[in-house]
């Protein structure tokens, strides 16, 4: 497995696995073309010709927010999740950022024990975050 960064002719191999994963609550490809634009940090996981997974992070100078963590159903159970979030807690320590957070769903178990064994620990709830299915989110945060 190969970790690079996300560039933006890998949009169009993204957006059937936010199809496949998120339903109606997938990100756009305007969505991913802004988080580019901003200068945030995207990676891809990649096996061969295969996209795997990508996740990214957004920084401030104080704080970073895992902006989303993807993994293909066939890439799931075989570390790529774990291999993209070291990968951006690892860029969250170059950048010497001291707190990261994300957000999960309430009922993403198997994300939140992954999250929990990197430290992240609950830190509160975002009601009906999710839209349209109005699904709460839990916020976890993480101290450097």
């Amino acid at each position: 497995m190969l970790i690079e960064r996300f560039r933006w002719w890998h949009i169009a191999e993204v957006l059937p696995i936010e199809e496949d994963l998120f339903g109606a609550e997938k990100w756009s490809s305007a969505m991913f073309w802004n988080e580019l634009a901003q200068r945030n940090f995207y990676i891809v996981a990649t096996e061969g010709d295969d996209l795997l997974g990508y996740a990214g992070l957004s920084a401030t100078d104080d704080e970073a927010w895992v902006q989303n963590i993807a993994v293909r159903r066939t890439g799931q159970r075989r570390g790529v999740g774990r291999a993209m979030l070291e990968a951006l807690l690892g860029e969250a320590e170059r950048r010497g950022i001291k707190q990261t957070l994300l957000e999960v769903a309430i009922d993403n178990m198997p994300a939140q024990r992954l999250y929990a064994t990197y430290d992240f620990e609950p830190v509160g709830i975002r009601r009906g975050y999710y839209q349209p299915s109005n699904t709460d989110a839990l916020v976890m945060m993480r101290n450097a």
